[in-house]
């Protein structure tokens, strides 16, 4: 039997230090840049891999509470920021390939890696022995002499104790322990119910019902049907380009209500419901937030963000509704004049009907159709001004490096380059949609920037993740210039990930706080208007001539088109969210609740059986909780900041100078409402949106005296 037993041991030995071996995720990469080894993983890879980074990620804890010394920033607040460096490591590229490219054994193994990590972080939190170190170093803070980033990242650090239930004594602990690991489960079964059942719509259609839709998305659809075995049919998905611009172009009253009533009510009922759990999120949130002293999850989350309060959240959400719903009033009068007309009888307009008719008054009034512009906008020579736009601004290059391994045979990696030809970082780029993938469009990082105890600085690798028109048959990937907009947004938020210079992990790239992470992105937006860069790359992918003027001049007079419907649509999600996370008890009817939190920014009846927030993976999954306002704050931010461009120049140095060192690079080191005031010498104001959007006359141009 001993024997037996040895036999066993030495077995169990050997193959423990060959899985070592064979697992490239147990050691630091020795790949180009140390970039992921994509080639060599395998989903048999991940558990091992994540179980060791935690059972290390632990030690390190447990070495910092051990030690005898007295607390002080290096041995206590600088070593918690490094602990767990091989789980990061792992867990930075298990994350995103679970959005950009997850099989379905990632997505089982993800509930309970969510499970894992919601128990590790609440063991951290609610470790009364690395606290009492946190917090004496934190009393002590004034005999350190620290840095002003030093001071951030204490201040972060002591927060994210305060704030995460470190006070907590007895049974509170553990039902804090609980209800983070259940809410943990919660928003990731939510984020995997969206993709899931998203992937389950295929609408089968035949020759005669693709009036009015362009040939970019016939083609396209023939190809998905044929690829189903379904020649001579078409296949239109919910994925977002094919759903957008099927709701645009279909003649098809119909089946623009088929498709509409598709998308909006997608995970309300049946086997990828989320009803029961978006209902027990909130209430998780809210019963957390109580535990921690706050009377709503809103008032606790928004303790470390600009915002600071629900009030100043309402208080925006409240002056843009003012602004613009007179404007929304005249833009939809205007339209639904419009479409009686083009119909030849009185037509109420639906939610279906938006994009079509708006789209149809847009040609008319500006000449303007988005499918005219799609051959100036070959993805490769978008590629090429988005890129330019950076080495204009910033002196930055991108080098494409097929040493880098990518997940997929769509990615590309680049080398990031600086004007003096010091590397920067690598990014890569994902554009088009597949089943692994989720729908949207994000920035992401696999490793994140930081300077290692040695003083090497440690550069980023970074991601921006798409879902563009795919390449068909004979023609390549032509862009819309929404789709242009989103790819100049991500890019932004890659720059910022980028060119990075903390000298922490937590505080570099866009670890900032949330309502400031959308500046550097929403900034870069405002470019696709500009002719001065348009003219740059914007040519026929046939016959190669530039962008004509007047198609340009069109672009930017049709882009103030809608501004008003644009800005109550994400008034609707920035209401809705707020209304979720300032509950004071559960929420029984989450359909009357929607209809009830949407009152006062309703554009048009939601039809029954449709909803927001059963595919509101933002909030629900998504790490924007309490925080979607977040995108109208930082585009208040963004119109301001590109005003003191426009006055300087697009391209002006002096302006990209201030821009990089005070934004881009800072991460959240400084607090961004300084930031901000460094940047542009003063605080932001709604105005220069309400000029930028036609809401309001701009104040450099004179206004015609009236007789």
């Amino acid at each position: 039997m001993k024997k037996t037993l040895s036999i066993i041991l030495l077995l169990f030995l050997i193959n423990t230090v060959t899985m070592q071996a064979e697992n490239p995720l147990f050691k630091p990469f020795e790949t180009e840049h140390g970039t992921a080894p994509f080639n060599e993983l395998a989903d048999s890879m991940w558990m091992p891999a994540i179980d060791r980074g935690l059972e290390l990620a632990q030690q390190e804890i447990n070495a910092i509470t051990r030690q005898r010394s007295r607390p002080d920033f290096d041995n206590t607040i600088v070593a918690l920021d490094r602990a767990g460096e091989d789980l990061n490591r792992v867990l930075n590229i298990f994350y995103p390939l679970l959005s950009a490219n997850a099989s379905d054994a990632m997505m089982e193994m993800a509930v309970e890696v969510s499970q894992k990590l919601s128990d590790y972080s609440t063991s951290i939190t609610l470790n009364e022995a690395l606290w009492q170190r946190v917090k004496q170093v934190y009393d002590d803070r004034k005999l350190f002499n620290l840095t002003p980033e030093q001071e951030m990242l204490l201040q972060k650090t002591y927060d994210s104790f305060a704030l995460s239930g470190a006070n907590l004594q007895g049974e509170d602990r553990e039902k804090y322990r609980k209800l983070s690991a259940e809410l943990s489960a919660l928003t990731t079964a939510f984020g995997q119910n969206v993709l899931k059942e998203l992937n389950t719509y295929e609408v089968y259609l035949t020759a005669d019902d693709l009036a009015g839709l362009p040939e970019s998305s016939i083609a396209a659809a023939a190809e998905a049907a044929e690829a189903k075995g379904r020649k001579g049919e078409y296949l239109f998905t919910l994925d977002q380009p094919t759903y957008m611009a099927f709701m645009k172009y279909s003649a098809r009253p119909d089946l623009r209500e088929k498709m509409y009533k598709l998308y909006s009510s997608r995970n309300t009922k049946g086997q990828y419901s989320n009803i029961e759990n978006m209902k027990r999120i909130s209430e998780i949130r809210l019963e957390i937030a109580r535990l921690l002293g706050s009377n709503t999850y809103a008032d606790h989350s928004l303790q470390r963000t600009m915002a600071e309060t629900p009030a100043n959240v309402y208080k925006l959400l409240d002056q843009l509704r003012e602004a613009y719903r007179p404007a929304l009033d005249a833009e939809l009068t205007e339209l639904t004049e419009f479409a009686s007309k083009l119909e030849g009888h009185p037509v109420k307009l639906q939610p279906w009907d938006y994009s079509y008719y708006s789209n149809k008054l847009k040609a008319e009034k500006y000449s303007f159709d988005e499918e005219a512009l799609r051959p100036y906008f070959e993805l490769d020579k978008v590629v090429d001004g988005v890129f330019g736009l950076a080495t204009k601004l910033y002196g930055v290059t991108f080098v494409e490096n097929p040493k880098i391994q990518v997940y997929h045979p769509d990615v590309k990696a680049y080398d990031v380059v600086a004007a003096d030809g010091k590397y920067i970082g690598v990014l890569y780029t994902d554009f088009f949609p597949r089943a692994t993938k989720r729908p949207g469009a994000w920035m992401t990082g696999f490793k994140d920037q930081y300077v290692d105890e040695n003083g090497n600085d440690s550069r980023p690798h970074v991601s921006i993740v798409m879902n563009f028109t795919k390449p068909s048959a004979g023609k390549p990937s032509l862009l819309t210039p929404y789709e242009v907009e989103t790819f100049l947004h991500e890019f932004g938020h890659s720059l910022h990930g980028l060119l990075t210079k903390a000298h922490y992990a937590s505080l570099s790239g866009t670890a900032v706080y949330r309502d400031f992470v959308e500046l550097p992105s929403q900034f870069n937006e405002n470019y696709l208007t500009q002719k001065e860069f348009l003219d740059g790359f914007a040519r026929h992918y046939q016959t190669g001539e530039p962008i004509p003027a007047e198609l340009v001049e069109r672009l930017v007079k049709s882009s103030q088109y809608g501004a008003a419907y644009s800005c109550m649509r994400q008034l609707n999600f920035g209401y809705l969210d707020m209304a979720w996370h300032t509950i004071t008890e559960p929420v029984k009817d989450a359909d009357a609740f929607e209809r009830k939190a949407l009152e006062t920014v309703l554009i048009f009846d939601a039809p029954e059986g449709t909803m927001i927030s059963p595919q509101f993976s933002h909030i629900f999954s998504g790490g924007y909780a309490a925080g979607y306002y977040s995108y109208k704050w930082a585009e208040v931010l963004d119109a301001d900041a590109f005003a003191f461009f426009a006055e300087k120049g697009i391209f002006n140095k002096e302006a990209a100078d201030a821009f990089r060192t005070n934004i881009l690079e800072k991460g959240g080191t400084v607090n961004p409402a300084e930031l901000y005031r460094r940047f542009r010498g003063k605080d932001a104001t709604i105005d220069a949106l309400l000029v930028r959007d036609g809401i309001k006359p701009d104040p450099k141009i004179a206004t015609p005296a009236k007789n």
